[in-house]
């Protein structure tokens, strides 16, 4: 396959030596993202929905052409589903506290999977806490997959809701969502998707996947930092309580009546991010053009270079599927007598940007039986190039910690 050079697109990346292989972190931008969210400032700075005057009007009419960008990328049926947070971790929080704490009581279920981030494990067992309802695990096999059998185990008629990832962080596998789904519908549960890791690689159409609640960050597809998105099923949406109280969430307010504004403003308190939003918009219509066949045939190509070299270099262990098509660009792995920080030190000696860590998911350490890992996670803009090096810094790793070969 001929890979076009994405990197031109990306100042930092155009102007910076680095590898960049931290993609699963956050993305790099393209100049058209910075240059919307820069012009916003120059030409429609205004405090959106609350200005009655020409400039007040533009920046109103940005941040909800930007709505309606996010809602026909995910297929809402309705801008109202669509509410603007900083990001998943803050969705996937409102959900929790909005829904969770006023729904939920004892002897409830809730069920997360062992793989998931704390931003999507953590809230839940707050509302445990809180509604006396229990957390339980839907555990999973090494490679990241979970067998009917586990679900079956899992799911029982106390489950009320199911919090679980599309695309392990970790493992960069998928989660059998629709099947998930198809059993939290059997026993009355709701279904909250973290789509963190899988809108920027993938098609996700909220309708098809029947999800009641879905979450992701707009930094994770080549946003500007400090944007979220949340989708929730209207219906549920609007029995919620607001989760922050404030400036333009609220119809009108007396001394003794609050009458909270319609959907999705009532959950959008005080001054917005709208210039945030609008470089969101820009940075879906630029994965658009591109268009999600060329971006999976080339992460697809690229993690199996990198798979398939790391496979090749003695006292590598990669986490996850021995197949590298279900890794969706992540792959974790240790070396041998390494702890992964070194690993990640000696990379970045050589210009080479990975992560290190435990990555959010303790949980899942501790059942792979590792205190942490190395994880590089691959995007369009990488090239053949980046690969190479990467294998090349990886296989010299030991000999530099004094081990010889």
């Amino acid at each position: 396959m001929q890979m076009k050079n994405f990197k031109e697109d990306f100042p930092l990346l155009r102007e910076n030596p680095v590898v960049y292989l931290d993609s699963a972190a956050t993305a790099q931008r393209p100049e058209s993202v910075i240059n919307s969210e820069m012009e916003f400032y120059k030409k429609c700075n205004a405090n959106p929905l609350r200005g009655l005057y020409d400039l007040g009007f533009k920046a109103t009419e940005c941040y909800e052409q930007s709505r309606e960008t996010v809602r026909k990328f995910i297929n809402a049926r309705s801008e109202r589903e669509i509410i603007f947070t900083r990001n998943a971790t803050e969705s996937l929080n409102l959900v929790a506290y909005s829904y969770g704490m006023n729904f939920l009581k004892k002897s409830d279920e809730i069920l997360v999977t062992v793989m998931e981030h704390h931003s999507n494990q953590l809230p839940w067992r707050v509302v445990a806490e809180k509604t006396g309802a229990a957390v339980k695990y839907i555990e999973c096999n090494s490679d990241g997959t979970i067998t009917e059998e586990q679900l079956k185990q899992a799911f029982s008629e106390r489950t009320r809701l199911v919090a679980v990832t599309h695309i392990s962080n970790v493992l960069g596998c998928k989660t059998p969502i629709k099947r998930i789904t198809e059993l939290a519908k059997e026993c009355g549960a709701v279904v909250v998707l973290d789509a963190s890791q899988s809108v920027p690689h993938i098609p996700v159409d909220v309708q098809s996947l029947d999800v009641d609640f879905l979450a992701f960050s707009g930094h994770k597809l080549m946003a500007p930092f400090g944007i979220g998105v949340l989708y929730g099923k209207e219906s549920l949406l609007e029995k919620m309580p607001p989760f922050l109280t404030g400036g333009e969430m609220i119809d009108s307010v007396t001394r003794d009546k609050v009458i909270y504004s319609d959907l999705p403003h009532k959950f959008e308190a005080g001054t917005v991010n709208a210039a945030g939003a609008w470089g969101l918009k820009t940075a879906i219509e630029y994965i658009q053009n591109i268009g999600f066949d060329t971006i999976g045939g080339i992460e697809e190509e690229l993690t199996k270079r990198a798979f398939d070299g790391l496979m090749k270099i003695p006292h590598i262990h990669i986490q996850g599927s021995n197949n590298p098509k279900e890794h969706c660009g992540i792959i974790s792995f240790t070396i041998d007598g390494v702890h992964p920080h070194d690993v990640s030190s000696i990379l970045d000696a050589d210009g080479i940007a990975v992560r290190a860590g435990h990555h959010c998911a303790q949980p899942l350490m501790e059942f792979l039986g590792i205190p942490s890992t190395t994880r590089a996670s691959i995007y369009f803009y990488n090239t053949k190039d980046d690969i190479d090096a990467f294998l090349n810094s990886v296989s010299s790793v030991r000999r530099r910690m004094g081990y010889g070969k």
